[in-house]
Parts: structure tokens; C-alpha cells; sequence
């Protein structure tokens, strides 16, 4: 069971570090604008490793739940609940917003949601994911 642990905190590292290049390269994003699909590549590759990124951490969440508690969580809830009290993560109620976020990625067109689905990616996501990739790094 500890194989796995570590197999999932190297899939939540590599997909944590592609997310945050997207975010350090980010271009910005102007609704007004008219992009090309070339120009769009970037901030598709941005979303793409956001969603991974989150999924790994659920991964890696439950894994450790799987490995460290004698019973799994009933809901998604509780698994983030868990996750706080032992310092995985800042929140639940934050990361309860940033499956949200999740969500509204794979179904937004408009453009200026798709600004502010950007904007909350590279801020609230962004700082989150760094922190966590610095308790993940400490785990090992």
C-alpha cells in the first residue's frame, strides 16, 4: 500500500509541476478578443493540467485515506474534511470551490466566464496547488 502512496504523490508532483508552468507562462485573456486556435492552445493546455492536477490530488487523497484511517469517507466531503485535519489541504470549503471550478472548466464557453474560470485558475488555484506541492514534497 505504500507503493501506491508514493505512485500517487509522483502523478500528483508531475501534474502539479505541468500545471504551474501553464500558470507561469499564463498569456492572459481578454473576452473582448477574437482567438485563434493556435492562441488557444496555451490556455487549453493551462485547463487540461488543472483538471489532472486536481484529479491527482483526489488520488492521492484517498490513497493516504485508504492507507492511514480505518474506514473510507462517505463523500467527497468528508474525504476533504479529513484532508484539513491532518494539514493535506487549507480547507475543505476551498477546495469544495476549486472542484467547482473543476466543474465549470469542462462545460464554460462563454467568454467572459472563460475570464474568470482563467483568473480563479491562476490565482485561488494556483496558490493552493503550490502549497500542497510543498506538503507533498515534505511527505517523503
Amino acid at each position: 500500500m505504500e507503493a501506491l502512496l508514493h505512485a500517487a504523490q509522483r502523478q500528483l508532483q508531475a501534474a502539479l509541476d505541468m500545471f504551474l508552468a501553464s500558470v507561469a507562462d499564463y498569456p492572459g485573456f481578454d473576452p473582448e478578443r477574437s482567438y485563434t486556435p493556435k492562441q488557444r492552445e496555451p490556455l487549453d493546455a493551462m485547463s487540461d493540467r488543472y483538471l489532472r492536477a486536481f484529479e491527482a490530488a483526489l488520488k492521492l487523497f484517498r490513497t493516504w485515506e485508504r492507507l492511514r484511517e480505518a474506514a473510507p469517507s462517505d463523500t467527497f466531503r468528508d474525504l476533504l474534511l479529513r484532508a484539513e485535519k491532518v494539514g493535506l489541504i487549507s480547507s475543505a470549503a476551498h477546495w469544495i470551490a476549486l472542484r467547482d471550478l473543476r466543474n465549470r472548466i469542462a462545460h464554460e464557453y462563454l467568454p467572459s466566464e472563460l475570464a474568470k474560470i482563467y483568473a480563479t485558475m491562476v490565482s485561488d488555484g494556483a496558490q493552493e496547488f503550490r502549497r500542497l506541492r510543498k506538503i507533498v514534497e515534505s511527505l517523503e
